[in-house]
């Protein structure tokens, strides 16, 4: 099995971050640690990337409660879709 792309890193991660939505906050550490969990061989480096991507592209947010946590963007109660 090849090592995952960035691209690929990246979607799992937005997944985790939309199935904690409500129950948990994941900070980037969260997400490294699990993505090296399923593959092992992908470098930290390869993650921060993934997370980078994440942020640039406005698919998550850094979010602050004592602590920096990635979420999905918060939609405003008077933004129109």
């Amino acid at each position: 099995m090849s090592a995952p792309t960035v691209e690929q890193i990246a979607d799992e991660m937005y997944q985790m971050v939309a199935e904690s939505m409500g129950k948990r906050n994941l900070k980037s550490n969260d997400l490294i640690k699990a993505i090296q969990q399923k593959y092992p061989d992908v470098d930290k480096e390869v993650c921060k990337q993934a997370i980078r991507s994440l942020i640039d592209s406005g698919r998550c947010v850094y979010a602050y409660f004592g602590g920096s946590y990635i979420q999905l963007p918060h939609k405003e109660g008077a933004a129109n879709d």
